[in-house]
């Protein structure tokens, strides 16, 4: 009996099982739930070695002509795999680990032609699943399996995958230990484009899959983003101990995030070079250097995508950051050069800016920022403020965290004129409206040296002394115009020890007489004994609860609203003189109208009694017409107001308990 038995699989194992043929077709086809043919329709003129054939001794061993495995009945696609001249090996202590749920290796597959089409649904349905249990969402990741021997001469794989917004099409050849790979298509309504190349992928020997590196390189241009990468690869068909150098460049950093699922942000032009590590799903990044506009950046990361949230950390340094560049951040358009200039609408039509407004209206990518954590210390050696009459900030150090939603700049610290900035900031995206939240403070900042505004040689500077002040404010929205037109809180600022230029004061308060002895014995520099600005805001409105500037010549006194809401300044300012002159105008100034168009203007009651008064005066003497002009000043007046304000200091400076 035994023996009987032995026979029968010798002669089987001899002849190829070639009556078991059908009986797999149809034992395949049903638990698979499709079509699965594993022979030619002309095999009967096929030679012998064309034929189908199956072996069992040492492992699973499948030779055909043709195999074919059709789509499932709700799938539009022809088939899901059909491949000529094709030999499977399988051993069977892999066959018992895929059954146990780990990934398949396939010892040795080789087929002339392969035409793959892989199709997935948005609600999970994946024509590469098996099995006629309706899918549960949502789908784990394609498992591809590991290779002992792998050679195709010619393939092409048509992939479409509605949840990640991918339709591609590929051909790729490996042979004579050679991988080509080329593809063409969409990836999240990008166009997508790349050409990949691996050099000893197979071993010359054996023919088996090399696990150690191979030279690889790689041109790909998704959208306007494109990477090349020229290094080594472990493992070819896993992209597993992947290394080399890279370069990378796109119209901004959220181009070249997109396509990869890390979000960043919306800024101007970007491109950077540098060395790119994968090891166990692990991204590490250097940067050895990166441009974004004219900034000039380098940095370190890790990526992780393992986890429910993918993780970005490291630092982010450089020695150069300008604002501008990051304008759309905060979204502007203004740092977009390339679209600006070739868009066919105005400037003020352009997405973000709303006619006769300033503040940027574009509205945050909110969902973003629900996409990805981010741990990253920042350490940038000069941060320009994107003009040229203020010092920049040198150097700007900081913590940002993004986490569920909410991004938080922590542990500020930068310098700038002898002074300091620090405090923190946080934008929590988690709901429909962005909830925005400050907390800044800035200390012992040296006018003269942070405004920077041209003067003759000799003149002294327009405002000096050391700025001190502290900002608490609140705001909510779905963009920077948003925010700013629902502000609450509290600014509040000082000059300490420092001086005003004479001229602007009597210009100000429109001493003819005096502004013009300034100007014949040159402008000098008025101690300030005082100059405070503590400010309220409600609901994107300011209003000044105490703004005066108080001289050994004068005392400045504002008063009105600033309305970030609106756009709009409605501010009145009062100059109190302390000493006599002969010739004045004095009224108080307005300054009014919108952001876009502010309009400086006098009051016209004071200045039209007075001209008035000379007139009349006039008529009886022409030297009377100038009483009406002499003004006495109003020291106890100015001495009220500097006296306030100087209390005003005294409290703020005193200590908290």
């Amino acid at each position: 009996m035994l023996s009987s038995l032995l026979c029968v699989v010798a002669v089987g194992e001899w002849l190829g099982w070639p009556f078991l043929a059908v009986p797999l077709e149809q034992a395949l086809s049903s638990a698979g739930s499709r079509r699965i043919s594993l022979s030619a329709p002309d095999e009967a003129q096929a030679t012998a070695a064309q034929r189908f054939g199956l072996r069992f001794v040492g492992g699973v061993h499948l030779r055909t002509p043709l195999l074919v495995i059709g789509a499932p009945a709700w799938s539009a696609q022809p088939h899901l795999l059909r491949a000529r001249d094709v030999e499977l090996r399988l051993r069977y202590i892999d066959l018992w680990r895929a059954y146990r749920g780990q990934a398949l290796r396939i010892d040795a597959l080789q087929a002339s032609a392969l035409d793959g089409q892989l199709e997935r649904l948005a609600d999970g349905r994946a024509t590469w699943q098996l099995s006629a249990a309706p899918a549960a969402l949502p789908q784990p990741p394609m498992s591809i399996p590991s290779f002992g021997r792998l050679q195709v001469s010619d393939g092409v794989l048509h992939y479409r995958d509605a949840p990640l917004a991918i339709d591609v099409e590929a051909r790729l050849s490996l042979a004579d230990s050679e991988l080509k790979f080329s593809a063409a298509g969409r990836y999240r309504a990008l166009p997508v484009k790349i050409d990949l190349l691996a050099s000893e992928v197979l071993s010359p020997t054996t023919g088996e899959v090399r696990t150690v590196s191979s030279p690889l390189t790689l041109d790909a241009t998704v959208g306007r983003a494109r990477v090349t990468f020229d290094g080594s690869v472990d493992d070819a068909l896993h992209f597993n101990g992947f290394s080399g150098r890279f370069s990378v460049k796109g119209p901004s950093l959220a181009a070249v995030g997109d396509p990869v699922g890390v979000t960043l942000p919306t800024t101007a032009a970007f491109a950077a070079r540098g060395v790119v590590v994968r090891k166990s799903g692990v991204w590490q990044v250097r940067l050895d250097d990166a441009t974004v506009g004219s900034s000039r950046l380098n940095g370190a990361f890790s990526y992780r995508a393992g986890g429910a949230v993918p993780l970005l950390s490291g630092r982010l340094g450089g020695s150069r950051l300008q604002l501008a560049d990051l304008g759309p951040v905060v979204g502007t358009t203004a740092a977009a050069p390339m679209a600006a200039a070739s868009s066919p609408l105005p400037a003020a039509e352009l997405p973000g800016r709303v006619p006769g407004k300033v503040l940027p209206a574009r509205p945050f990518d909110l969902a973003a920022l629900r996409a990805m954590d981010a741990n990253v210390l920042i350490d940038v050696a000069e941060v320009d403020l994107n003009t040229p009459r203020l010092e920049p900030l040198r150097p700007l150090r900081a913590h940002l965290q993004l986490t569920a939603g909410v991004l938080t700049l922590s542990d500020l610290d930068a310098r700038t004129a002898d002074g300091r900035l620090t405090g923190r900031w946080s934008l929590d995206g988690r709901g429909n409206q962005a909830l925005w939240d400050a907390d800044l403070r800035w200390s012992d900042v040296r006018l003269e040296r942070w405004i920077r505004l041209a003067r003759a040689a000799d003149a002294p500077p327009f405002v000096s002394g050391r700025l001190s002040g502290r900002a608490t404010l609140t705001g909510r929205g779905r963009s920077t115009a948003d925010i700013l037109s629902t502000l609450d809180g509290r600014v509040r600022t000082e000059i300490s020890g420092g001086s005003v230029s004479h001229l602007i004061v009597e210009a100000a308060g429109l001493d003819v007489a005096q502004a013009l002895g300034v100007l014949f014995k040159n402008d000098d520099a008025l101690p300030l004994s005082c100059a405070v600005a503590d400010l309220n805001a409600v609901g994107g409105v300011f209003r000044p609860r105490v703004m005066v500037l108080d001289t050994t010549d004068s005392a400045v006194w504002i008063d009105g609203s600033l309305s970030l809401a609106a756009e709009s300044l409605d501010l009145r300012a009062v100059v109190s003189p302390k000493d006599f002159s002969p010739l004045t105008l004095r009224s108080p100034l307005r300054v009014r109208g919108s952001f876009a168009d502010p309009e400086v203007t006098l009051e016209r009651g004071p200045i039209s009694r007075k001209l008035a008064s000379a007139l009349l005066l006039a008529l009886l003497n022409p030297l009377a017409a100038w009483i009406p002009l002499i003004d006495t000043g109003d020291a106890d007046l100015a001495r009220r107001h500097g006296d306030g304000c100087r209390s005003l200091m005294r409290y703020h400076a005193a200590p908290k308990t």
